[in-house]
């Protein structure tokens, strides 16, 4: 096999690759480039998900007609002139690989002018190769415009994404850099509709109450943590506004944005104890350090970083945010009284058993070894399931409610033993078999004062696609202008829950390509919805809440699971009590 060099062209495709993986990427490029050029104006308009065109144009410094030819060469730049540089980097840019990789891959123009000449340039490019430069007036500042994106690339092409997840990076991209540089304006515009646009006065603030909403803008807590050089700022959500992905938390290191396994793991350590299995914060979070402590240059598009002393990254963004956790979200101390049994709760039981009066007795109870006090110890349930018997399919027997433990799970006695009931699967196994049954003949309950909420750019949209099926379903919601929903009416078996927290589910809970409607059964959402509304764990019920929760349960016909297959109960039988507690030997196996 003999070795040869490969042509400019089909280099300059592979190098591509690396940098040019979607249309966001190009307009990432695009942007650090422009702010990196000063522009104070960013104006960004995509057509069709940015395969047909992305284009740029901003009041930044210019390039002069000159050094156009020299701009989209490849590791041509004016940010580097020896190795010693690349631990110095305070630019965006460093590397002279985007605008190259961009025009191989395009339909590429570029038109800028700079201030000390009265004309512009513009060299037009077609699949790496230069087809035209010339004189054109043109404002101080540069327009880049990629048609055509992957036209030469077929393979590339084939393994975009749909229209709909391809907008939702680009729009998710620029809201981030809208936050990182509050003082520079910028517009964004998809398909002749404008989704994005901000003033540039440096209230970041403001540009959170325009992308999240007024009410949560309000509500995020600010950090604000200076430590050993490094500058931690931004905001973070209090604990309770979360999430069910990490979508929303974003990282910026030294003005770059960041995708880093370390600092996510200690935001997420910060919030420990804090929030449910499942759920995260919003953040957006800033760090300023000396370029030296951070290698930029460990990933072609830039979009990983690696510090000189992770630990202690991790040490301070986990101060930093857990301080501002707790001076704005102190965490209530819990008192001996709070765990006392209410005496309206005592007087409602119906034991069959003899209480402890003596207290001797409970002291004696209280004195108990640590291996025998534990109860999962005590029944040894991990090693003892195999043993437990088998519940029949179908309905479950009659229960006789006995209490609540631990704000989590419902005790119950039935003919066969003791049941611990998942008190949240088993109201989203309530919730949906009603809704279920009322699916043919559903009826909603308009809202005395409709609700109106806010939605990021990245997930207007598909709201806008959920509409009508959000509908079928009994939720009406409709736009409201400004990335805002209204919303009319629920359906009345959620009635008294948060109907905003139940439309969000269509936007929060689908990954990236997840087609959240398309093919999406009614009977699914309808399990998310319920999931959602049902209630939670750690949350205490009343005697009357806890009773009804178990009658509705038995009328299930699948009562011993949720929508999603979770079990809702344990059963633990008379005969495992007795041999747990010695009162019968075990059978032998």
């Amino acid at each position: 096999m003999n070795i040869h060099v490969l042509p400019d062209e089909i280099a300059s495709q592979i190098a591509a690759g690396e940098v040019v993986e979607r249309p966001a990427s190009v307009v990432k490029e695009l942007m650090e480039n422009a702010i990196d050029a000063g522009a104070h104006r960013i104006h960004i308009r995509i057509e069709q998900a940015g395969q047909r065109l992305i284009e740029m144009s901003d009041d930044g410094v210019g390039i002069s007609p000159q050094d156009l030819e020299l701009a989209v060469a490849r590791h041509a730049t004016s940010k580097l002139s020896q190795a010693d540089d690349l631990f110095h980097i305070r630019t965006l840019g460093f590397r002279g690989e985007a605008l190259a990789s961009i025009a191989s891959v395009s339909h590429f123009r570029l038109t800028s002018r700079i201030l000390e000449q009265a004309q512009g340039g513009r060299i037009t490019i077609d699949g790496g190769k230069v087809v035209s430069i010339e004189q054109v007036g043109i404002p101080i500042g540069t327009v880049v415009q990629v048609e055509d994106l992957f036209y030469n690339t077929p393979a590339r092409l084939k393994f975009l994404k749909r229209e709909q997840t391809e907008r939702q990076q680009v729009d998710a991209l620029v809201t981030r850099y809208s936050l990182a540089y509050p003082d520079r304006s910028f517009q964004l515009i998809q398909d002749g509709k404008i989704v994005l646009q901000t003033s540039g006065n440096g209230d970041r603030r403001e540009v959170l109450s325009q992308l999240y909403g007024v009410e949560l803008g309000k509500q995020l807590l600010e950090v604000d943590f200076l430590d050993e050089g490094v500058k931690i700022s931004g905001f973070i959500s209090p604990i309770s506004q979360t999430r069910s992905n990490r979508k929303e938390i974003t990282f910026f290191v030294n003005g770059r944005w960041v995708q880093d396994s370390t600092l996510a793991s200690a935001l997420l350590r910060a919030y420990q104890t804090f929030l449910m299995v499942g759920r995260y914060p919003i953040a957006i979070l800033f760090l300023q350090l000396e370029p030296e402590e951070v290698d930029v240059n460990v990933h072609p598009a830039k979009a990983e970083v690696r510090f000189r002393n992770p630990e202690q990254m991790f040490s301070l963004l986990q101060r930093a945010v857990r301080r501002a956790l707790l001076a704005f979200s102190p965490v209530p101390q819990i008192s001996v009284n709070t765990w006392r049994l209410d005496p309206s709760i005592q007087k409602s039981l119906d034991w069959n058993h003899t209480p402890f009066a003596a207290e001797e007795e409970q002291q004696a109870e209280t004195n108990l070894p640590e291996s025998e006090a534990n109860l999962s110890n005590a029944l040894n349930l991990q090693n003892t399931s195999a043993q437990s018997p088998i519940l029949p399919s179908g309905a479950i027997p009659l229960l006789r409610w006995v209490g609540q433990i631990g704000a989590t799970y419902l005790v119950a006695e039935g003919p066969d033993g003791l049941y611990l009931i998942d008190q949240h699967a088993a109201h989203e196994r309530v919730l949906f078999e009603k809704y279920m049954q009322q699916k043919t003949n559903l009826s909603s309950q308009n809202l005395l004062e409709p609700i109106v909420f806010q939605l990021p750019p990245a997930t207007e949209r598909l709201m806008i696609e959920a509409l009508p099926v959000l509908q079928k379903i009994g939720f009406y919601v409709e736009e409201f202008g400004n990335h805002s929903f209204r919303i009319r009416g629920i359906p009345e078996i959620f009635s008294g829950h948060d109907p905003i927290a139940a439309v969000r589910v269509v936007v929060e809970d689908f990954e990236e390509d997840e087609t959240p409607l398309a093919g999406e059964l009614e009977s699914r959402l309808a399990a998310r919805i319920c999931k959602r509304m049902a209630v939670k764990g750690g949350q205490i019920l009343s005697v009357e809440e806890q009773k009804k929760l178990l009658q509705d349960l038995e009328s299930c016909t699948s009562p011993r699971t949720c929508p999603h297959g979770r079990p809702t109960m344990i059963h633990l039988s008379v005969d495992l009590l007795e041999r747990q507690f010695g009162r019968r030997g075990a059978r032998s196996m």
